[in-house]
């Protein structure tokens, strides 16, 4: 069966399909599903299956560009979450809803025009809240019929909204197509659990349950992310992912920085910007990042363009308050899909509040990391997994 697409990853880039020996395993419901769309659809989909299937609980992720921008599994939200993540406090949400809260909160920013994959049937608790947002189209393996018909209205009737076979499984041999030549390789069927985060070989041992879900997130994350990858984790979701840096330093100080936002972003200061009542959830999270960001925060304060986005203006926030506030988070779980070559990514994970870590391990400098760790009570695990993802 062929499925025609409008084009390929660029408008240039025509004629574009997608093919299948049979019957595809995925339906258009609605709109029309493009090249990039299907890529970030079915890499999104394993995802949140694989983390249905590590964690039970019922999961979802946001995916941009072929990586994920934010995952997490459907824990409830706390007051302050749904306060940063711009959720009325009064609204009940499903566990699916407070999953896809949690994913495309991780990283909002990146999350603008994401497509969204889901473990479980769409309900209309999470249907009226992708409505809100600006979003590209989702993959399911179900909808409820209130759920569809609210996704369907999404974008003038132009939302893109894809049905996957549940029962469907693909063959085990992957093939691509690059500059006219055939590559050919195994899936990527390595399974993901707890049994990857026995070997400790720190002198700190001690994981707790939470920390080891946290973990079991980030790698399944990692494994559809672009390699290089880092990705930190907490409460149930990820908070920082760095994709597709040559230099593993470059993919944790990326995804540090992420992280040290999505922690900043709960300070009492910053939950209490003084926004401008019609100013779209979009621009409010552009003024938090330009707010939080030392170097354009006071470019846009002391030229009084804060009028764009506040009421009054506000005062900045220190780096000395940062670093204080900072300081309150110590728990945060870190993993990577190769090993770490030296240990200055551990001295950066640390300085973000990563206190347990799962690599592969099998660098020549294994012992400098591992001393690293002992150094600031981190605990490491090495999975033996390396989880590269091109």
């Amino acid at each position: 069966m062929r499925y025609e697409l409008k084009y390929g990853c660029n408008p240039n880039q025509k004629p574009a399909a997608i093919s299948f020996d049979g019957e595809l395993p995925i339906t258009v419901l609605n709109g029309r599903a493009g090249y990039i769309n299907l890529l970030d659809a079915l890499n999104g989909y394993q995802l949140v299956r694989e983390l249905k299937q590590a964690t039970g609980y019922p999961a979802a992720t946001s995916f941009k560009h072929v990586s994920p921008a934010g995952a997490a599994i459907g824990l409830p939200l706390t007051d302050v979450l749904k306060k940063m993540y711009f959720v009325d406090e009064k609204l009940e949400l499903s566990p699916l809803a407070c999953a896809y809260v949690r994913a495309r909160g991780a990283d909002r920013m990146s999350s603008f025009g994401d497509f969204i994959a889901v473990s479980d049937k769409v309900d209309a608790s999470l249907a009226k809240l992708i409505k809100r947002e600006v979003s590209d189209g989702i993959i399911a393996p179900d909808y409820d019929e209130d759920a569809l018909e609210i996704l369907k209205a999404k974008k003038n009737g132009a939302y893109t909204v894809i049905k996957m076979d549940e029962s469907y499984t693909p063959a085990p041999i992957e093939t691509r197509t690059v500059y006219g030549i055939t590559f050919e390789q195994g899936r990527n069927d390595g399974r993901i659990d707890e049994k990857l985060l026995e070997n400790i070989v720190t002198e700190n041992k001690t994981i707790p349950e939470s920390a080891k879900r946290d973990l079991l997130i980030a790698l399944i994350t990692l494994k559809y992310t672009q390699s290089n990858s880092v990705c930190y984790a907490e409460g149930g979701q990820t908070i920082g992912v760095g994709a597709g840096q040559q230099s593993r330093i470059h993919c944790t100080r990326l995804a540090g920085s992420k992280a040290d936002l999505w922690h900043l972003r709960q300070c009492p200061k910053v939950l209490a910007l003084p926004f401008k009542s019609d100013l779209p959830r979009p621009n409010r999270d552009n003024a938090i990042d330009v707010y939080l960001n030392d170097d354009e925060c006071g470019d846009v304060l002391d030229e009084g363009r804060w009028q764009q986005f506040f009421t009054v203006r506000p005062e900045p926030m220190t780096k000395e308050e940062k670093k204080a506030w900072l300081a309150n988070f110590t728990e945060t779980a870190l993993a990577s899909d190769a090993f770490f070559p030296f240990s200055d990514n551990i001295e950066r994970a640390h300085r973000s509040g990563v206190r347990y870590i799962a690599q592969p391990g099998g660098s020549v400098r294994d012992d400098d990391v591992i001393a690293c760790c002992n150094e600031h009570g981190m605990v490491m695990a090495f999975t033996g997994l390396r989880l590269f993802h091109h």
